[in-house]
């Protein structure tokens, strides 16, 4: 205050060596920034530049088991396993800005309804659906897409699917709008993990509000969801192991190639050697059957 009130008449240094305040100090400027550089937004792998995206989810992969507790320091020994050249506390700044460090869990409110019974004995199409999400390389982008297969378990017929590179809660219940004005699931019992897309306030009130009913699998035992699991496991052997992918597009215009294929053209051994949309459509004349003799006996 005393050098701006004499700075007109005495010189700027002169009053701040009156009030033993350094030049520097009065002429600091605050800002709203953060101090020091501005973090990088790539990351060394392979000597390519990767974006933190990237990064962040392959972190995600190493920290998706059950089990899991590792730390940014585990986690930075895990990424250096995969080639990248990056310390830990650029570790801890990705997992603390998107609240993947210990301690920082997701929470849901309401009850969650789990299975009764590991196997699922369907009597008919759209009396059960399991769907999952299955992580797939991309190599060329150095990095993991999403898919998210949803099946009927009578037909085995995947009913839909999304790629994407990320899958978020509104693209779950998107999916299910579609599967809801194509076949209804009014009454229908939907089996899936544990996964945040999953355990979402939304997606279990929308599945509520579309009548059907929510089961979640207990903590790591996917066996309780085997039909799902085991047709990722066709796929991957199927598809992914024996062709490289040059893009993401690359890899989701061939899997729109292979689930017609294997919905149409596929036979399925558990079915009795008949593909999915054979099983589907024979429960639907199955159906349209029962329901004309019920009109002739009436």
């Amino acid at each position: 205050m005393i050098v701006q009130a004499y700075k007109k008449q005495v010189t700027v240094t002169t009053l701040c060596n009156w009030v033993g305040l350094s030049k520097s100090v009065y002429y600091y400027v605050p800002s709203a920034q953060k101090r020091g550089r501005k973090p990088s937004e790539f990351t060394i792998c392979d000597q390519e530049l990767v974006s933190n995206n990237v990064v962040l989810e392959d972190i995600k992969e190493i920290i998706s088991g059950p089990f899991n507790c590792y730390g940014y320091e585990n986690v930075t020994v895990e990424l250096k396993r995969k080639h990248y050249q990056i310390n830990k506390k650029k570790v801890y700044r990705l997992m603390n800005e998107n609240n993947l460090l210990l301690g920082k869990v997701i929470r849901t409110s309401g009850r969650r309804e789990f299975v009764q019974h590991r196997k699922i004995d369907a009597l008919r199409t759209m009396e059960y659906l399991c769907l999952d999400i299955k992580y797939i390389w991309i190599y060329p982008e150095k990095r993991h897409y999403y898919l998210l297969s949803i099946m009927d378990v009578y037909s085995r017929k995947i009913l839909n699917w999304i790629f994407q590179r990320s899958i978020r809660k509104m693209d779950v219940i998107n999916l299910f709008r579609l599967i809801d004005q194509e076949y209804g699931i009014k009454n229908v019992i939907i089996r899936n993990d544990n996964g945040s897309q999953f355990i979402a306030n939304d997606v279990k009130n929308y599945l509520k509000s579309a009548q059907a009913k929510q089961e979640f699998t207990h903590i790591a035992t996917p066996e309780e969801n085997s039909y799902i699991e085991a047709f990722h496991s066709i796929l991957q052997r199927e598809l992914i192991d024996r062709f490289e992918f040059l893009s993401g597009y690359d890899a989701k215009v061939m899997l729109q190639q292979y689930f017609e294929w294997y919905n149409f053209r596929r036979n399925h051994r558990k079915l009795g050697f008949i593909t999915p949309q054979q099983k589907w459509e024979s429960a639907s004349l199955k159906t349209t059957g029962e329901s004309r003799k019920t009109i002739k006996s009436t």
